[in-house]
């Protein structure tokens, strides 16, 4: 906790809003997606879809695969407090949708589905999009896909799947537009899904990595991204690292407040 903190004052200190922004590219982002104030339709939708999961009082038996939680004790868990403590909260699942809604990707890539919260931000992003959402854990997995039937998400195909096993399969011929990465929070498995998806980027395609600043191992593995020679521009927000491949794009690290 007391790292975060120092973080987040780090990151208070350096980060700016659209007036220190210089990039055509970053700047219409900023301005038309990151802080866009309109009431969106699909923010009901959304709010109903987390609401649904507060309530649900049941438990179930979670497999971890991943860096572990600082929340939970023990891996039987109640539903609503995974959903509570460990989605995506109200307003980052909002500029999810938003993100989406700005880039349109055909092809999504989720690594780490939870209970399908930000799932569900991409599937309402771009209703026409193929979205494809890896989940280690079974139980949980069966938790978001009966969600996704409630509320009649028709473009997202589940795989339940350790993340590696299924990015070890990934080539040229897989073209990832938007990759959410919200999996396994240790800096080794980070930067091993970065070297294993970057055989399917093009020019176009977006990555965010959730948790940037979750322990010093992530930062430490959020620096070797941003120093790839493939990667030109990249955005901190705190809570996520946006990467950007554009060729045109002189390399420049932004830091930007999206509150």
């Amino acid at each position: 906790m007391l790292h975060q903190i120092k973080s987040f004052l780090r990151f208070l200190w350096n980060s700016k809003n659209q007036h220190g922004v210089h990039s055509p590219f970053v700047f219409a982002l900023v301005t038309q997606c990151f802080y866009d104030k309109k009431i969106k339709p699909e923010y009901a939708v959304l709010r109903n879809y987390r609401n649904a999961l507060l309530q649900n009082k049941n438990t179930i038996e979670v497999t971890d695969f991943g860096a572990g939680s600082r929340v939970f004790k023990s891996n039987t868990r109640a539903i609503h407090q995974i959903a509570k403590n460990a989605g995506i909260s109200k307003k980052r699942s909002e500029l999810l949708l938003r993100i989406t809604q700005y880039f349109q990707p055909q092809n999504i890539l989720e690594v780490g589905t939870s209970l399908g919260l930000a799932t569900s931000a991409l599937s309402l992003g771009n209703p026409k999009s193929k979205i494809t959402t890896l989940e280690g854990c079974p139980e949980t997995a069966k938790i978001a896909q009966n969600q996704f039937e409630k509320l009649q998400f028709k473009n997202i195909e589940s795989e339940v799947t350790e993340f590696e096993n299924f990015l070890n399969k990934q080539t040229t011929n897989d073209n990832w537009q938007l990759v959410y990465f919200d999996g396994n929070h240790s800096k080794e498995a980070t930067l091993q899904y970065f070297e294993l998806l970057l055989p399917t980027i093009t020019n176009e395609t977006v990555w965010i990595f959730d948790d940037i600043h979750w322990s010093a191992d992530m930062e430490a593995a959020w620096e070797i991204i941003k120093n790839h020679p493939k990667v030109t521009v990249t955005m901190d927000t705190f809570q996520w690292g946006l990467v950007f491949f554009r060729t045109e794009q002189e390399k420049e690290h932004f830091v930007i407040r999206t509150f």
